[in-house]
């Protein structure tokens, strides 16, 4: 088998295998369909690797799994249907409207073309930093139609190429997020972020005050559905299999009374709402996170009932070999600066060497 299409796996009926390249190593999963299939759209993936279509060495896997050299991907032969194959009969194999040979996206509005420059924290010929506001989403989904993966790709004339995320932050986080600007930069971050080598540092409003002021939060999550969506807790017995490790270093900053603090969050790892479901676990929920028991009794009057967290700083070695490390510091959005405000906190209080 080559790096290419095993010749022994393309069929009439069914499927062919992949085998992920060196440069390739680290990239997400999503990514790497996107840059092979760009014509499948997420939510089709996300169905695919449900229904164990597309595997990992034979093993099912999430849409976050980390590809690394040597992997074998299998893909449905329906991945590379053209428009009209099988003109959507069913048994055909053909999904009219979920993929096929797209005209590239188009030029976006004035508008979002601005609300995207706005938020440059920085950029090279390789990466982009934004800073992201609250409310928007990262990637597309279910009834997600607006998010910055579908802008950034309306700015390809901007950027010089497609833009690829390389972590994520949750719709209703903000701060600093990573863009690839190439496919090289995209793989050689995302091995940074697998290896744990890029150091994130985030700001939060947390109910009540910590005590010790310092710690870490190590437990396991599994991810559960609710009423209110998606959702993580901590795992159970039994549930190792499933379970995804997570470590978190907290530190208090300062604090307000005995209603609320202000803290340095350091996540070693990066799962799925890791911060907020830790926090929560020793019983100090983020301000406003009504997902996870921080949505209740605000620490003062007229505090906006939005999510106080905020990816406050990153610092990353760069993707191009002997340049200096990137090193990007987020302001407080608004709502938060608000909340500092009228709280009392100053957060010029220390400079970004003491963060």
């Amino acid at each position: 088998m080559t790096d290419a299409i095993s010749q022994g796996t393309k069929s009439k009926n069914a499927v062919e295998t992949i085998r992920v390249k060196r440069d390739e190593t680290g990239l997400r999963l999503d990514r790497w369909f996107k840059i092979h299939f760009p014509d499948v759209g997420h939510g089709y993936l996300q169905k695919m690797l449900r229904s164990g279509q597309v595997r990992v060495d034979s093993k099912r896997v999430e849409a976050n799994f980390r590809v690394e050299s040597g992997h074998e991907i299998r893909v449905p032969k329906v991945a590379r249907e053209k428009p009209g194959a099988g003109k959507g009969s069913e048994g055909s194999g053909a999904f009219p409207g979920s993929f096929g040979a797209k005209p590239p996206p188009p030029a976006i509005g004035k508008a979002d073309r601005d609300y995207i420059l706005n938020m440059i924290l920085y950029e090279d010929d390789d990466v982009v930093v934004l800073n992201k506001p609250f409310g928007i989403a990262v990637q597309g989904g279910s009834g997600t139609k607006r998010h910055l993966d579908g802008l950034l790709a309306g700015m390809t004339d901007h950027f010089g190429d497609r833009p690829r995320l390389v972590h994520r932050l949750d719709r209703d986080t903000t701060g600093v997020l990573l863009v690839a600007k190439t496919r090289d930069a995209a793989a050689k971050l995302g091995r940074t972020f697998q290896t744990r080598s890029a150091a994130k540092t985030y700001w939060a409003l947390l109910k009540g005050v910590l005590r010790p002021p310092q710690g870490k939060v190590e437990a396991a999550l599994v991810k559960s559905s609710g009423p209110d969506g998606d959702r993580v807790r901590k795992a159970e017995p039994g549930e190792q299999e499933r379970a995804m490790h997570a470590t978190t270093h907290y530190s208090m900053i300062d604090r307000v009374g005995q209603k609320a603090c202000w803290v340095s969050l350091k996540p070693v790892t990066g799962r799925q709402h890791q911060l907020r479901a830790h926090m929560a676990m020793i019983g100090h929920p983020v301000v406003g996170d009504n997902k996870y028991e921080g949505g209740q009794e605000l620490p003062a009057e007229n505090m906006e009932m939005k999510l106080h967290l905020h990816a406050r700083r990153l610092i990353i070695p760069h993707p191009r070999q002997g340049q200096p490390k990137i090193d990007v510091t987020a302001p407080l959005p608004e709502h938060m600066a608000r909340t500092w405000s009228l709280l009392g906190l100053d957060p010029e209080r220390f400079g970004a060497s003491e963060e």
